[in-house]
């Protein structure tokens, strides 16, 4: 699955035009790498949000196409 369909559908980042440009603005890293938002996340990865002054670590746990509100926290853990 792509990196900001990912964001997406657990609900780290609210709208994929939201974390298609953090991508492209080097915000989002993957396993301390800046990644674009074609990246195709795997289970084990760890997501790093930068976002005004917050950073925020996130490991992938599964992957869904889509997630109903209450599964979408249980695709990540919060680091």
């Amino acid at each position: 699955m792509r990196l900001d369909k990912y964001l997406k559908v657990s609900r780290i980042i609210k709208r994929r035009t939201v974390a298609n440009e953090a991508c492209d603005a080097g915000r989002i890293e993957v396993n301390g790498k800046p990644q674009r938002a074609s990246y195709g996340v795997k289970i084990g990865d760890v997501i790093t949000v930068n976002l005004g002054n917050n950073s925020r670590s996130y490991e992938v746990l599964e992957i869904n196409e889509h997630a109903l509100k209450q599964e979408a926290a249980n695709m990540y853990k919060a680091l």
